[in-house]
């Protein structure tokens, strides 16, 4: 024992950090084939900016100190969180682009031009599969992106950070398709835009895992934020509902649906609390993950069947494609 770490004679080398994950690297831990700092992760005042940051995103994500402390550890900055950025990034291009294109920067979705584009989802478009996934990038107009940009950076990239970036990816994604296929299924004349279904994905999943982990948080102020982030993510469901119904200007047909929001909320909820709550663990070796994937597969199923065939046995009426 020296320099106040944790050490026994395994084979007296430095720990060797594996990215792979184990089920078992609590034991590892126990057994000492793997080193940790005596007590809790160091002090703000003795750490770096960037450490500071990576400090923060422990106490934000992991409700388990041991978690905490092994991924302060082991953390290295190469490769950084690309997905999320990656996404804004491509989000906001495609927004500004659009935005000069069409002069419009508010509620662009009542500019004829506008569901022309190749990336919305519209049901008389769907037999163009991209569509279910591409309409993501987007958005109504600047207020529903600048929400979704900042939730995806602000708990998108710590959740990256820690869980790494194919289950985020994975996350995001299942939620971005299962919002367009309820939409399919429960709103069927209405397109759909922006990627709130991967936001309330991310953003349902931390919250759950948060509250299930109430007592091992140490995110502060953590049941005002709890309050502010559902009032935020409500208000935004209203709002979508209000222009799914109630449109404030003259359009050509119906606006975008909210139920990818909620759909998104569902995915978080089951897929992305199995995701979350297995830091470290292989998702492969748990029951649940593969109880979740079994139902999520089930609905892709049914809601592809659902798009060839339902639409011309119930005769839906829609408007036509633009």
């Amino acid at each position: 024992m020296a320099g106040g770490w944790v050490s026994r004679p395994y084979s007296g080398r430095r720990p060797q950090v594996s990215s792979k994950r184990s089920s078992s690297f609590k034991r590892a831990i126990a057994n000492g084939q793997r080193a940790l700092p005596r007590d809790g992760l160091p002090d703000e005042p003795g750490l770096g900016v960037y450490k500071r940051f990576v400090r923060y995103v422990a106490y934000e994500i992991l409700p388990c100190e041991v978690d905490r402390r092994w991924y302060l550890y082991r953390h290295r900055s190469c490769p950084p969180p690309v997905f999320m950025v990656s996404v804004t990034l491509a989000q906001i291009i495609v927004f500004l682009c659009y935005g000069a294109r069409l002069n419009k920067w508010v509620l662009q979705t009542y500019h004829p031009e506008y569901m022309k584009s190749p990336l919305v989802y519209h049901p008389g478009h769907r037999a163009r599969a991209w569509r279910f996934l591409t309409y993501m990038f987007m958005h109504v107009g600047l207020e529903q992106l600048g929400f979704n940009a900042l939730l995806q950076l602000m708990i998108g990239v710590p959740l990256e950070m820690v869980h790494g970036l194919l289950r985020i990816s994975l996350l995001y994604l299942a939620g971005v398709l299962a919002g367009s296929l309820t939409v399919s299924i429960t709103d069927m004349r209405a397109p759909v835009v922006g990627g709130s279904g991967g936001v309330y994905a991310l953003c349902s999943a931390h919250l759950a895992n948060v509250v299930m982990n109430w007592a091992g948080m140490r995110c502060p102020y953590k049941l005002l934020r709890m309050v502010l982030a559902l009032v935020c993510m409500s208000s935004e469901v209203g709002r979508a509902v209000w222009l799914r119904f109630s449109p404030p200007l003259p359009a050509s047909g119906p606006q975008p649906s909210f139920m990818a929001h909620l759909a998104g909320a569902v995915v978080g909820v089951s897929m992305g609390l199995t995701i979350l709550r297995s830091y470290e663990e292989r998702l492969g070796d748990q029951c649940g993950w593969w109880v979740v994937l079994l139902a999520y597969g089930t609905f892709l199923l049914f809601a592809v069947f659902w798009n060839i065939f339902a639409y011309d046995l119930l005769g839906t009426h829609m408007s036509p494609p633009p």
